[in-house]
């Protein structure tokens, strides 16, 4: 096809490893830096098509491999509304960069214009941008190399973190229409999240600092801009951790990833009772916060409990609007802790439903929502106001001021939250408008419910793809018989629950286990860890601690 000739010739600069096979997932390509430079070649042509196939809007390119390690590196591809890549094509991006000579990447684009009808007429518009590491050079300069193939218009945004790509990406394709989502530069960036975050908490009383763990990423210089550009008490923050130019330093002990697995503060931070904490990832797209008791004990206020700060705040400002059909709603994993779900069905009186592991899936079932929060355990998620919401808050007419106050403040915060992704910066800023409007230090926040004793345990298997699943992954239908063993060793300990889920990356499942007790919690997780490995093709060894 004629308008691929000069792929091959760019192609051949970055020949595909041999033995490799590459797969797209939630979060795209991720893998070894080095190995990717093929791939991330690939991405660029398939992000044309993409953009092609949306009547040339903008698609965005983000080089990240987020709270991974150092030597890892991915990409991902960005759809017109700051949205993931729409699932359908993720195969189209497994297919081609997996193709095993330069002939067969241009017989595989020239079967995706066919198979999606795509006018090559259309000229194709890409922004991309990359965080920190290493590698990230070498696979921005394959990325151009794509795009240059298919004579692509491309914004290069530089080093910036993975939710503002996102950001920009929606702004750029929102620019001419009725409802512009902001402005698609660093600057535009700080200025909508820093001054609705300033409407929201003015004339309340000041809080302490808040101390930032930066992982030693991309979040650490962008936070301190967002900071300069507020210039406010307000936010008052002391960023640790954010040596992004020395190698060996990102993501190592510290980051959310770390803080939310090990359960411990990261290097580089001494907490101090009645101090406040946070951290985010490599790429500046999770958060949770932490803080030591008068004790010194650590505690994690992770993503469910982030979840539950947002939808109690959320739910007592619509009813102060007096909006009675606009309806609040909370999206969980299996992962959410019991509590946490027990708290917002029991206690906040809020509908809550479970999505498959994986942010495409829990966004998609906010998106069904007048307005969904949705975390992920891990500190990943967001707020999305549906179109409904949105229509009935404007057709509000408020009676009193306390009403009128109410409708602001709920304009305000879809200000300050960013709609199309996890962003760290942005679910930073609303925990602090929350905790300063309610006036609560971080230990009053965690007070609301105890989370039960949890496990998340690692089974090597055989051959993961035995494992199937149902009800949002918390039930085994296959191997059969699985799922009634494990509903026998829950049902042994007060407030158990335990599920079985296959890794998507390696031949391994996952065993969550929760109960009462941190010793009733561990003999469950081992009891189901396992029968898991005796009844379902344990690989190697039988782990000594299985029960």
């Amino acid at each position: 096809m004629s308008a691929f000739t000069k792929v091959i010739e760019y192609s051949a600069k970055h020949p595909k490893p041999a033995d490799t096979t590459f797969e797209y997932g939630t979060a795209g390509f991720r893998t070894i830096g080095k190995t990717l430079e093929s791939t991330v070649f690939r991405a660029g042509l398939l992000a044309a098509l993409r953009s092609q196939s949306k009547q040339g809007q903008v698609i965005g390119v983000m080089i990240t491999a987020s709270h991974n390690h150092e030597r890892d590196n991915g990409v991902k591809l960005i759809d017109p509304m700051g949205e993931m890549l729409q699932q359908s094509w993720e195969g189209y991006c497994t297919d081609i960069a997996n193709a095993s000579s330069d002939s067969q990447v241009v017989g595989i684009l020239a079967s995706i214009v066919k198979l999606e009808g795509i006018d090559l007429s259309v000229q194709p518009k890409v922004a991309y941008a990359r965080d920190t590491r290493p590698s990230g050079p070498l696979l921005q300069t394959a990325l151009e190399d794509g795009l240059s193939a298919l004579d692509v218009e491309a914004t290069n945004f530089g080093i910036v973190t993975t939710p503002q790509l996102h950001y920009f990406v929606r702004c750029l394709n929102t620019a001419n229409s009725s409802s512009p989502y902001g402005e698609p530069t660093e600057d535009g960036y700080n200025a909508k999240y820093g001054q609705a975050f300033l409407r929201l908490v003015e004339g309340k009383p000041l809080p302490s600092t808040l101390h930032i763990d930066a992982a030693n990423g991309v979040g650490a210089p962008q936070v301190r801009k967002l900071a300069s550009a507020i210039g406010s008490p307000y936010f008052n923050i002391e960023v640790h951790n954010s040596d992004i130019d020395s190698l060996g330093k990102l993501n190592i002990d510290c980051g959310a990833d770390y803080v939310k697995s090990n359960q411990r503060s990261p290097a580089g931070t001494t907490l101090a009772p009645a101090s406040r904490y946070c951290s985010f990832d490599g790429d500046a797209d999770r958060i949770v916060y932490y803080y030591a008791d008068n004790h010194g004990i650590f505690h994690l206020l992770d993503g469910d409990k982030i979840s539950t700060l947002v939808a109690t705040y959320l739910r007592d400002l619509v009813a102060a609007a007096g909006v009675s059909d606009l309806q609040v709603g909370v999206v969980q994993t299996a992962y959410a802790n019991g509590s946490s779900t027990s708290y917002i069905k029991d206690t906040l009186r809020l509908p809550t439903v479970f999505a498959k592991t994986g942010v495409k899936h829990l966004h998609h079932e906010a998106e069904k929502m007048s307005i969904g929060a949705y975390f992920e355990a891990n500190g990943h998620g967001t707020v999305l106001f549906n179109s409904c919401a949105v229509e009935k808050l404007q057709a509000v007419r408020p009676a009193t001021p306390a009403q009128a106050d109410a409708i602001d403040r709920l304009w305000a915060l879809r200000d300050l939250i960013n709609e199309s992704v996890g962003d760290a910066m942005s679910d930073m800023l609303l925990v602090e408008t929350i905790l300063i409007c309610k006036g609560w230090t971080l230990e009053q926040w965690d007070a609301a419910y105890t989370d039960l004793p949890s496990r998340l345990l690692k089974v090597v298997v055989n051959d993961r793809n035995i494992f199937k699943t149902t009800d949002a992954e918390q039930k085994l239908t296959s191997p059969p018989g699985l799922q009634s063993v494990v509903d026998s060793l829950v049902a042994k300990f007060p407030r158990g629950r335990s599920f079985v889920r296959p890794s998507g990356t390696e031949d391994a499942v996952r065993v969550y286990a929760e109960a009462a007790t941190r010793s009733d919690c561990d003999q469950l997780a081992y009891a189901v860890a396992g029968a898991v490995f005796d009844l379902a093709g344990g690989s190697g060894e039988r782990p000594a601690e299985f029960l």
